[in-house]
């Protein structure tokens, strides 16, 4: 509604409309005129896990994915994996990421899909 509304009152350039209705921006202009945060000093971190030594190809699966995915929105990032079952909440890895959420150090948590920080709501 915003994007709307700026439409209209002339402070963005009309979007491109696709052929299915929806409206595309141009994503420079927009960062251009939009207000500015002063950057965070707390780190973003990409957790990859999988259950099983026969995973590990999926590891560095997760681990690609998450470091291109960070890459492309230019966040500054580090990557904690762990090998070990979802309902075990004594990970090495996780243990550290948990420690660092809590003292605040952490600003972003990205992971490939929910069920790799914990399984079950656990």
């Amino acid at each position: 509604m915003t994007l709307r509304r700026w439409e209209t009152e002339g402070r963005i350039d009309p979007p491109v409309h696709t052929q299915g209705g929806r409206r595309r921006y141009d994503l420079a202009k927009l960062r251009a005129i939009a207000p500015h945060k002063a950057p965070s000093t707390r780190t973003t971190i990409a957790y990859a896990r999988v259950s099983t030594n026969g995973q590990k190809d999926d590891l560095v699966r997760q681990v690609a994915l998450l470091e291109s995915y960070c890459a492309v929105n230019g966040w500054t990032y580090e990557v904690i994996s762990d090998l070990g079952s979802g309902l075990n909440h004594h990970k090495r890895g996780l243990k550290a990421l948990v420690s660092r959420i809590c003292s605040g150090e952490v600003g972003r948590l990205v992971l490939s899909h929910k069920d790799r920080l914990l399984r079950f709501g656990s």
